[in-house]
């Protein structure tokens, strides 16, 4: 589901009206069991929307909702005391999809060295790791906590919600459930108002910002450092507001739905440190990862800390991606906080002192997030680390590619980018609630005037569909 094409919303319109419509016709027959209706077209709306993506992550999604389902039905059958045991069987299983379209080319051609051809060319299902993640947490939330089964549709809807189903947030049983739970399609002039907000901000995000910085984005220089800078400060920029611009999208449809989700980005490139800025950066991910893998192997409580800590980044790392690139980014961060929790407390860093070094941190790891050929990333980091290369003649060729006609219009996004990020940290800073500024009425105004003239022509996916 592309929020950034017409033809989402075409469908979605289309299929809302027609279940308007319905609910309209037949309110006086159903009675009572209009709620089970209203529960009924929502799952039908997004296994509609979903099915229009493609067939094959539809019946994927199919394939690990309800063997979540029934799988946990069928343990929960058993003795509360092998439990434990027969989860370790399911978890597996749930993750099993994933393994094979997202891994089996790098574990068997890459890490073992054998070829087969078969699994070079896979098409990964849409947003696999984002639900495959939330139905593990389902399972074992329930589990953990003694929670009864719900019931099959509203497991369903927990499962299938559209706005969040491929691209997150990844919601826990506790937020996202219960409202599946209560579910009625009733429209409200306050979540309209509040959701349409969110949208619109969104798609400034994703249409204006993230769309123009991807067409101005060059990684090809290998040997130019202030080049290759340039690329990692394009590159952050534009991963940063396309998934974030396709996370409050999905909250503002989920709200003008009366459905609250998670806020999966809280203005992650105003945090003063590398650990703040994991509390603000895919949030939802950031607490799955903290959930059930650090925290189940002892946290910051034990003697290995630091080794919890890089496992969790570099399986961080994998599950952005499968190649020794991600391995690399993963690792960077984990380093990056085990420094910062050995020296944070000693070294008491300014504020400005403590963005510019996270920041640094940031976006030099954005490197190794995009550039998936080992040796010319290894060509490109040995460039930003050898002094030698920052000579003059790089500083010219660099210029040369700023003030290009190509090179202007690049520096004005990033202008614009700016005075963005300089209203997100006046958000934070002044209000303490990320993007506040950026959706009173009349910024939204002129970011909705922004949107409509800036956005190009040519659409491209959200990065973190292949994800």
């Amino acid at each position: 589901m592309n929020f950034a094409e017409s033809r989402f919303w075409v469908l979605l319109v289309a299929a809302l009206g027609l279940v308007v419509l319905l609910r309209f016709t037949l309110r006086a027959a159903l009675g009572a069991r209009l709620a089970v209706f209203d529960k009924i077209a929502l799952i039908s709306l997004g296994l509609f929307l979903l099915l229009c993506v493609s067939w094959i992550t539809f019946i994927i999604f199919l394939v690990v909702a309800l063997g979540s389902y029934f799988g946990l039905q069928w343990l929960l059958c058993h003795d509360e005391r092998l439990h434990r045991r027969y989860l370790f069987v399911l978890i597996p299983l749930q993750l099993l999809p994933l393994a094979y379209y997202k891994y089996a080319h790098f574990a068997v051609n890459e890490v073992l060295r054998l070829d087969v051809p078969a699994l070079r060319d896979l098409a990964i299902p849409v947003g696999i790791s984002f639900y495959t993640f939330q139905k593990v947490a389902f399972v074992i939330d329930t589990l953990a906590f003694k929670n009864p089964l719900p019931r099959f549709l509203d497991y369903l809807n927990f499962a299938g919600f559209f706005p969040q189903i491929v691209a997150g947030p990844i919601e826990r049983r506790n937020d996202l459930l219960p409202q599946m739970e209560q579910f009625r399609f009733h429209w409200s002039a306050a979540n309209i108002n509040e959701g349409g907000r969110w949208i619109a901000l969104g798609l400034f995000f994703k249409m204006c910002l993230a769309d123009n910085l991807a067409a101005y984005f060059d990684g090809s220089s290998a040997g130019n450092p202030y080049l290759i800078w340039l690329a990692n400060l394009v590159f952050g920029l534009r991963i940063y507001y396309d998934f974030a611009g396709y996370s409050l999208v999905a909250i503002g449809l989920a709200r003008c739905l009366g459905v609250k989700l998670t806020l999966n980005f809280l203005s992650p490139y105003c945090s003063t440190s590398i650990t703040e800025f994991w509390r603000r950066w895919h949030v939802t991910l950031s607490q799955w990862f903290r959930d059930y893998l650090y925290v189940p192997l002892g946290g910051g409580r034990v003697r290995f800390w630091m080794f919890n800590v890089a496992l969790v980044f570099i399986v961080s790392g994998i599950w952005h991606g499968a190649g020794w690139n991600f391995v690399l980014w993963g690792s960077a961060h984990g380093a990056a906080l085990i420094v910062n929790r050995l020296f944070g407390a000693k070294w008491s860093l300014p504020a400005a002192a403590g963005w510019l070094l996270t920041m640094a941190v940031s976006f030099l790891a954005w490197l190794c997030f995009y550039e998936t050929r080992t040796g010319m990333l290894g060509q490109k980091l040995h460039a930003l680390f050898t002094p030698g290369a920052y000579r003059g003649a790089a500083l010219h060729e660099a210029a040369a590619r700023w003030f290009s006609p190509d090179g202007f219009v690049m520096m004005c996004f990033l202008g614009l980018t700016a005075m963005v990020l300089t209203a997100e940290w006046l958000s934070v800073a002044r209000c303490n609630e990320p993007y506040h500024f950026l959706r009173r009425p009349p910024v939204l105004t002129a970011l909705v005037i922004l949107t409509v003239l800036l956005a190009p022509g040519k659409q491209n996916d959200f990065i973190y569909f292949a994800f």
